[in-house]
């Protein structure tokens, strides 16, 4: 494991006006929005590259706390590598996973443990201890990624997360999804957006790199609530933001209310999306990385809608749309300054 020391708080010393394109092409590198790979780089002398691991977690909505069953949309087949389907070992899949990402990103500096499918804070203490601790054991393992709901951080596991920053980087990704309590409720989500809000402070208090996942395209959410939501993001202590589109994957509620009446869960075109996304952005502070603005569903769990589009033509395509309207990340934000820095803790290579 690497060694870790802590940067400085997130606090704001001579905010940048962020009120003209010239001021946000500086910040940004050239760019019209906050890329995370760019402060990565920039903050920890390479990319980093998360490792996929699946521990056996559920969630309070899937085993009958909350509910069965789980969110309308989710099946984690979906969103995570194949390997995992096939081996259960933490440090093996660990192992696999570098395997392909050195392959893949033959210029990464570091790996990160990047426990993914379900709620991975949803099981008693000393359980997610000993998990975490064996993906750390790994030789090139230099920090953790931690993905999770607002309703399964207890403050017991936020005070150990708080502490395990002090040894290692530690990563909080927390799915938001939407600020709108009718559309959380329409997808059966089990909480509202209060309860996002208090986790994500608890966890700024406690000095933790906070991730939010929001996912455009629900039902029920419309323009007004969506760029509504986006003034609540940005009150909130969020380091970074990963942005998905709705895909309609098999063995979901979802897949069985769209075959049945594909008019009731209207989908979002490629422009459409990325015209959703970019209202978000103009409202949000620009101190927040944008670590994803799209995801891919593999072929044969999709249902629809086919974009026949990779990933990795997102960027350009949002360059271009940001171009065309004239904006940027942070343009209606209300401060209009840059007033965060980064509470993650800096790996030293």
């Amino acid at each position: 494991m690497s060694q870790t020391t802590n940067m400085a708080p997130a606090h704001c010393t001579n905010p940048i006006s962020m009120t003209s394109l010239p001021d946000a092409l500086t910040h940004f590198n050239g760019r019209r929005y906050h890329v995370y790979n760019d402060w990565v780089r920039q903050a920890h002398g390479g990319r980093m590259q998360k490792v996929s691991i699946d521990a056996g977690f559920t969630c309070p909505n899937r085993d009958g706390s909350k509910g069965v069953g789980g969110c309308t949309f989710c099946n984690n087949e979906g969103f995570s590598p194949s390997y995992l389907l096939q081996e259960r070992d933490i440090l093996r899949q660990i192992d696999i996973g570098i395997e392909f990402m050195r392959r893949r990103y033959p210029r990464t500096k570091n790996f990160l443990a990047y426990f993914q499918s379900y709620s991975n804070t949803y099981d008693k203490l000393d359980k997610l201890k000993a998990l975490y601790d064996v993906a750390l054991s790994h030789p090139d393992i230099a920090g953790i990624v931690i993905g999770t709901r607002p309703d399964c951080l207890p403050d017991e596991v936020l005070d150990y997360l708080a502490d395990l920053v002090k040894r290692t980087l530690v990563e909080l990704e927390i799915g938001i999804e939407s600020c709108n309590d009718e559309v959380l409720r329409e997808c059966l989500r089990g909480h509202d957006f209060a309860s996002t809000q208090d986790a994500i402070r608890r966890a700024a208090q406690r000095g933790l790199f906070i991730t939010g996942h929001l996912l455009l395209g629900l039902p029920l959410e419309t323009r007004n609530s969506l760029i509504a939501g986006a003034k609540e993001l940005a009150a909130l202590p969020i380091d970074a933001l990963k942005f998905h589109q709705l895909q309609i994957v098999r063995a979901t509620r979802l897949a069985n209310q769209y075959r049945a009446d594909p008019a009731s869960v209207p989908l979002l075109s490629p422009a459409a999306y990325v015209d959703a996304a970019i209202d978000v952005l103009e409202h949000l502070p620009p101190s927040i990385k944008i670590q994803r603005l799209g995801s891919e569903v593999p072929p044969n769990v999709l249902v629809s809608p086919d974009w026949g589009m990779r990933l990795h033509r997102f960027p350009a395509l949002f360059e271009a749309r940001l171009a065309e309207r004239d904006t940027w990340q942070g343009r209606l934000h209300l401060s209009g300054s840059i007033g965060q820095t980064s509470n993650m803790t800096k790996v030293i290579f």
